[in-house]
C-alpha cells in the first residue's frame, strides 16, 4: 500500500510540472526548432517552397508542444519498459 501511496504522489507531481506552466504564462509561445529553421530557410533562400504540410493544424503552440511532449514521454516509456522488461528478466533466471 505504501508503494502505490508513492506512485500517486510522483504521479500528481508530474501532473503539477506538467500544468504549471500552462495555467501561469499566459500569451507565451512554446515554439520549437521548427519555426526557426523555417525562417533561417527562407532567409536563405526567399524562392523556396513548401513541399510537405501538416494534415492537421492544431489549435495552438501549446498543443503542439504537448503532443510533442507526450509522443517523448510514451516512446521512452516504450524504451524504458522494454529495458526493465529485461533487466527482470535476466534477474529471474539467476
Amino acid at each position: 500500500m505504501k508503494s502505490a501511496r508513492k506512485n500517486l504522489m510522483y504521479i500528481l507531481v508530474i501532473i503539477i510540472l506538467i500544468v504549471t506552466p500552462l495555467a501561469f504564462i499566459k500569451n507565451s509561445e512554446f515554439g520549437g526548432a521548427d519555426g526557426k529553421a523555417k525562417d533561417v530557410i527562407l532567409e536563405v533562400d526567399p524562392n523556396y517552397k513548401v513541399w510537405a504540410r501538416n494534415p492537421i493544424k492544431p489549435p495552438g503552440g501549446e498543443t503542439e508542444s504537448l503532443l510533442f511532449a507526450l509522443q517523448a514521454a510514451i516512446g521512452s516509456g516504450v524504451i524504458f519498459f522494454i529495458l526493465g522488461y529485461y533487466k527482470g528478466k535476466n534477474s529471474v533466471n539467476r
